[in-house]
Parts: structure tokens; C-alpha cells; sequence
């Protein structure tokens, strides 16, 4: 992705002059750059599904030992899974009969992985 164009006023335009927002609205991308950030932060909004893509961070797991961990229902647990699936987070592989989930080794997961756990850590002590 290209550096996107500022959709922020020009800082001589904005209401109040209060000095730096000039340097921030030169950098601020469009609206539209943000929709895949939204959608990556949307499939980590619910906690079952959060939880899920740690453990997978973790291990490599098939379905009916995720809703046993999780203590979900299978078709719950393949919902979510799914979805996770297909936002690139996650990845499956077939082994017989069984499909084994792990999350998918690229730079996105694995920063969400460190985010993640960062911030169980920060709102966890406090």
C-alpha cells in the first residue's frame, strides 16, 4: 500500500489553532485506509473468538479440542474458526479425517499475538 493522501482539512482551515495538529493532519490517512485495520480489530472484538486465536498462536489444535477448551459447542467453535479463517489470521490443514488449526505464520498474527498479549498484561495488573 502506497503512503495514502491526508483527507484532514488543511491545518489553516481547522476551527482552532492549537499548534501540532497541523504535523498530525499532514499524516492522517483517509477514512478508507482504515476499513482493513477496522475489520482485523472487528474479528478480535469477541472474547470467545480473541481466546481462540491466542491458543492457536500457541498450538496447533483440531475443533473438538478447541470447544473442549473453550467449553463451546463444535458448530460454535467452526463458526468462529471460519471467520478467523478467512480475515488471514488463522490456517487449517487436513490430517484424515481431522482439520488441525494453527495461527498463520505472517507478520500480521504475530503482531496481533504480541498486541494482545501486551495489553492482557497491562489490563490484567492493573
Amino acid at each position: 500500500m502506497t503512503a495514502p493522501e491526508s483527507a484532514a482539512p488543511a491545518a489553516a482551515h481547522l476551527p482552532h489553532q492549537h499548534g501540532a495538529i497541523s504535523a498530525a493532519a499532514a499524516n492522517l490517512p483517509a477514512s478508507e485506509y482504515f476499513a482493513p485495520v477496522s475489520q482485523v480489530f472487528k474479528q478480535l472484538s469477541d472474547p470467545c473468538r480473541c481466546r481462540i486465536f491466542l491458543l492457536l498462536c500457541h498450538s496447533e489444535e483440531c475443533v473438538i479440542n478447541i470447544a473442549a477448551l473453550m467449553n463451546m459447542s463444535s458448530p460454535a467453535v467452526a463458526h468462529h474458526l471460519r471467520l478467523l479463517k478467512v480475515s488471514g489470521l488463522i490456517e487449517s490443514r487436513r490430517e484424515g479425517k481431522e482439520v488441525f488449526y494453527r495461527a498463520c505464520r505472517t507478520d500480521l498474527p504475530r503482531a496481533l499475538h504480541r498486541m494482545i498479549e501486551q495489553v492482557m498484561h497491562l489490563s490484567c495488573s492493573a
